[in-house]
């Protein structure tokens, strides 16, 4: 489903009316020197046009790199129509993805933490993953994340191992979920 009313919050596919609270949101990883998780975040945004094409383009498995997958990527919108979180659904794994990324990366906007925002989202990238017929999902956090590993608990996830990544500096936890 392309859109779904959560409470008074949307799932929305990236669009372009959303540019200036998608500008307050990185900016507020950005002022707070957080890294910006999931990945798209990371993609140039000042030309808005193109980020949405390109988020789009992703999605449909269009203009890849070597190495990546198709990924759908989702923007909660509170009732202000503020972004509050981003998930990135990646259609398959890879490797490195069953290392590190998992099926789903996702992030909430520091201001709107410890709110619910997370796992609403969450659980909405989840039936978002079933829809596209994925019924087994890797999820995967640092272990000090601890906010990230409660969140995907709370939406079934079932740790499956743990790995120090030497390259990263921490420990991942795997988790799987059934959808």
């Amino acid at each position: 489903m392309i859109e779904r009313i959560i409470l008074k919050q949307k799932l929305v596919i990236p669009r372009e009316e959303f540019r200036e609270t998608y500008t307050s949101f990185i900016n507020e990883f950005i002022s707070r020197e957080e890294e910006l998780i999931p990945f798209p975040l990371r993609f140039p945004h000042e030309n808005f046009k193109a980020l949405v094409s390109r988020l789009a383009d992703q999605s449909k498995g269009v203009g890849i790199p070597d190495g990546f997958v198709p990924s759908s990527t989702y923007w909660l919108i509170d009732e202000t129509s503020a972004l509050v979180g981003v998930s990135n659904l990646r259609h398959e794994l890879t490797p490195n993805l069953e290392r590190e990324g998992g099926h789903i990366g996702f992030g909430v906007r520091p201001s709107s933490r410890r709110q619910g925002f997370g796992s609403l989202l969450l659980k909405e990238t989840l039936q978002e993953a079933r829809g596209i017929g994925i019924e087994r999902l890797l999820v995967a956090c640092d272990k000090k994340n601890i906010a990230s590993a409660g969140t995907i608990i709370v939406n079934g996830g079932v740790l499956s191992d743990e790995e120090f990544l030497p390259e990263h500096g921490f420990i991942v936890q795997r988790y799987w979920i059934d959808i």
